[in-house]
This record gives structure tokens, C-alpha cells and sequence, in this order.
């Protein structure tokens, strides 16, 4: 622990403000060091990934590729018969949560630290006060682990609208939905409710979605999803909302007006920043409104540390966790380390699923000669049916066998590949030693250990065959 504020009296080392998955392993590792740490959540513990993100979000997924098995169950011999029932769904996600709340809370309280459930505000560099209680604390350590929420466009009648947190507990299932936005929220849910037998429409300001990934990737999800019936509506946008009776009418940019069931906003996320405080302790913030820290969580004030998605530097629930991780380490172990933000593995659990790892093949381009592998066909499961969906794995190079730059998977399985996959890369793994390892057959995952030849190279920033 570094002598910050040395000489005076705190009641805690560290009070850590927001109980999700970053904070969490940041407070319960501070305490198993022997820090005096309070955590406070004004909403349930567990955050946006255990309370209304990637835990019900992957829960929904399951739910909704029954389908996608019941339509080729008949090639394998099965006969099926199946409904679904929407409120049971909720039920036993709400029951699941549950039970993942009261392990995070459980694991917090073996360490020793103490729980409050209230709102923080900081007071100034060292202080925080709780809006419910009015109390007063101190601390030699804050650390700001307030996550993220919905952004809602300013448009007219946005209210009658809803977010992915409303998403999860619908009274009942709709008829008809409406998605705005193209990133992995709106792509997810579009495959959640069409999956569900929903028909689902989904609208973005760009030209395909998933903007910033490979684009064989892109293009491969547009065609999954199109083939799952999903409306594509690309370069509109929402401009107004009104109620039409029971419906939800929405006004496009581009003059169009249409009823829908639901319109659910998946435009974005911003940080919980806005009533905290941060300004009265001088903290810096980023343009959009995220907290500007260093490469060990620490913000412009020496005292205030912040972690995961309030930082705006990887709106991922892992790297929070490593985050957390590395702020204990570095402030109550004696070990000084940072994330390495550089190589994250990520999956969007859409269908098809995608997993990636490193470099898209027009970043790759811009870093000196590279080798391009793609191959694309049918997965195994569906060769007796007449789905003709396409897998599609990318393994991107450099020259002549060298260094593995990216790996792009899009089907069945490529979340659990890419995982596997990034431990590679991110040791380094050249295509030599891809080469030399055995593949497992049958399987999707040999292809990357069998390319023979690229399918094409880039040699001063121009693709050649």
C-alpha cells in the first residue's frame, strides 16, 4: 500500500462504490489482503453481467437455438412437437440470478468487508456520503466500479420505448419488435426474439452490422440472421415514438411510419458517471463521460481508482474482473501490474455466434505483409437437413507462416474455439505452430490447424491472389 494520506485517520483502507462483477473481485481480493474495505451497491449485488446482461442474456440465447434444433431434429429421426412459454423463461432466469446474488454476496462476506446497500456520492478525495442514510465515510482508497447503462436517443417519444434491461422481464412475449442499433446488444436480442417466434425488425444507421469487426464476419452474421427471418432495415433511423393504441408507432428518418409490439433501444451504453460526485473531487472525465485513468486503474486524483465499464476502455465483464484483479494486486499485494487491453478474445452469442481474437484483416494490412486463410462450409449437424448456413474461420498471418495476427469464427461452437484460440495468440503462436498440431477430427476447429496454402495475401497494403 502506497502512503497516500499517511499520518491521518480513515474509517476503511478502501470503499469500493458499485457491486458488479469488477468491483466485486476488486473488494473481496482487497479484504483477503487485509484491507478494511466496504462496498456499496445501491441496486442488487452481481452487476450488469450476473443482474441483466451476460448471465440472462446467454440464458435467453439457449432458449431461443431450440428452435434451430427442433427444425432439423426430423433429418436425425426425431419427430418433435413443442411450444414455448415465455413466462416460464423469465422465471427461472429471475430464480437462477437469484441464486448467483447470493454467491457473490456469500463470497464477499468470507473475507470480512462489509456490505451497504445505498447510494454513493464522493465528497472529495477521501470521503463519500449515502444519499439514503445520510452517512458520512472515509477511506484511503475510493474506487469507482459504477459500470455502465442504456443509452436512449433524445428523440420524441422516447419513453415508449425500452432498453435490454427492460428486455429481460416483458410481461409477455410479443408479437412484433423493433431493435435499433447494430453492435452485439441489438444482434443478440434480434436473434433471442426471432428464435422465440417473434417476427423481429431490426434498424441501423450504418450499412451492416457489428461495426468494427472483421468483415467476413459481418456479412457472414447478416446472412444467419436474414435467413432467421430477421428484417434488416440499414442507414435509418428512428426518429420519433408514438402510442397507436397497444402499439408503439415508429416514425423513421427516412419518413416511414410502422406499429410494432415492442421497440427496444440497443443504441449504445454510457457510464454511470452523471450524480456521482466526481467533480467535487476533481476527477477527470473522458468526452464521453467515462473516467480517464492509467494504465493501473488510477484516475486524475492519486486517492480515486476506477475499473471496468465506468473507465470506457473495454466494455467487457472479464476484463472488469481483471481489472479489479490487478487493483488489489497492485495496491494491497506489492505487485504492480496493468491489463494488457491489447489481444481480448470476445464472442457475440448472436446466430450465428461469432468469436474473435486479434486483428480484423484491414487492420492486419496496415501493419506490414500478411497471409489470409478462409475456408467456409456447411457444419456437421446440418448436412442431413437442407439448412444451408455456412461456418466461416479466418486465420490471418504474417508472411510466409509468421506470427497469427487475428482468428475470426462465425458458427456453431466459436466462442468456446476462441477462447482456446486467444491463449495462442496471445503467446505469440506463429502459423508454424498451428501447423504442427494434430488435428481433431470431426471437428470445425481442425480447419485452423489444416490450411495449406493462403487464400490470398496482402504485400504493401494491396491484396494480391
Amino acid at each position: 500500500m502506497n502512503g497516500l494520506g499517511a499520518g491521518m485517520d480513515f474509517d476503511y483502507d478502501l470503499l469500493v462504490i458499485g457491486a458488479g462483477s469488477g468491483g466485486v473481485r476488486a473488494a473481496r481480493m482487497s479484504a483477503t489482503y487485509g484491507a478494511k474495505v466496504a462496498i456499496i451497491e445501491e441496486f442488487r449485488v452481481g452487476g450488469t453481467c450476473v443482474i441483466r446482461g451476460c448471465v440472462p442474456k446467454k440464458l435467453y440465447v439457449y432458449a431461443s437455438r431450440f428452435s434451430d434444433q427442433f427444425d432439423i431434429a426430423g433429418s436425425f429421426g426425431w419427430q418433435v412437437d413443442a411450444s414455448f412459454d415465455w413466462p416460464t423463461l423469465v422465471a427461472n432466469k429471475e430464480k437462477e440470478i437469484t441464486r448467483l446474488e447470493a454467491a457473490y454476496t456469500a463470497n464477499l462476506e468470507k473475507p470480512g468487508l462489509e456490505i451497504i446497500k445505498d447510494r454513493a456520492i464522493v465528497t472529495g478525495p477521501n470521503s463519500i456520503r449515502l444519499v439514503g442514510s445520510g452517512r458520512e465515510m472515509s477511506a484511503r482508497h475510493l474506487l469507482v466500479a459504477t459500470g455502465g447503462h442504456p443509452f436512449i436517443p433524445d428523440i420524441p417519444g422516447a419513453e415508449f420505448g425500452i432498453s435490454s434491461n427492460e428486455a429481460f422481464d416483458l410481461p409477455t412475449l410479443p408479437r412484433t419488435i423493433l431493435i435499433e442499433g447494430g453492435g452485439y446488444i441489438a444482434v443478440e436480442f434480434a436473434t433471442i426474439f426471432a428464435g422465440l417466434g417473434v417476427d423481429t425488425t431490426l434498424i441501423y444507421r450504418g450499412d451492416c452490422v457489428l461495426r468494427g469487426f472483421d468483415e467476413d464476419m459481418r456479412r457472414g452474421l447478416e446472412a444467419g440472421l436474414t435467413a432467421r427471418g430477421v428484417r434488416l432495415i440499414y442507414q435509418t433511423t428512428i426518429a420519433s415514438l408514438d402510442k397507436v393504441g397497444d402499439a408503439v408507432r415508429a416514425n423513421f428518418s427516412d419518413g416511414v411510419s410502422a406499429p410494432y409490439d415492442v421497440v427496444m433501444f440497443a443504441t449504445g451504453r454510457r457510464a454511470n458517471t452523471a450524480g456521482l460526485g466526481l467533480e467535487t473531487a476533481g476527477v477527470k472525465l473522458n468526452e464521453d463521460g467515462s473516467i480517464a485513468v492509467d494504465a493501473y486503474s488510477q484516475s486524475s486524483v492519486p486517492s480515486i481508482y476506477a475499473v471496468g465499464d465506468v473507465t470506457g476502455r473495454a466494455q467487457l465483464t472479464p476484463v472488469a474482473i481483471r481489472e479489479g484483479w490487478y487493483f488489489a494486486e497492485t495496491l494491497y499485494n506489492g505487485k504492480k501490474l496493468a491489463v494488457d487491453h491489447s489481444v481480448i478474445p470476445t464472442a457475440v452469442f448472436s446466430e450465428p455466434e461469432i468469436g474473435v481474437v486479434g486483428l480484423t484483416e484491414d487492420e492486419a494490412a496496415t501493419h506490414g505483409d500478411i497471409d489470409v486463410y478462409v475456408t467456409r462450409f456447411r457444419p456437421m449437424q446440418n448436412t442431413l437437413s437442407t439448412r444451408s448456413d455456412r461456418m466461416i474461420l479466418k486465420l490471418i498471418t504474417e508472411k510466409d507462416e509468421g506470427r497469427v495476427l487475428g482468428v475470426h469464427i462465425l458458427g456453431p461452437g466459436a466462442a468456446e474455439m476462441i477462447q482456446l484460440v486467444g491463449i495462442a495468440v496471445g503467446m505469440g503462436a506463429t502459423k508454424a505452430d498451428f501447423d504442427r498440431t494434430i488435428a481433431l477430427h470431426p471437428t470445425a476447429a481442425e480447419e485452423l490447424v489444416t490450411f495449406k496454402a493462403p487464400s490470398y495475401s496482402y504485400r504493401d497494403c494491396k491484396k494480391v491472389a
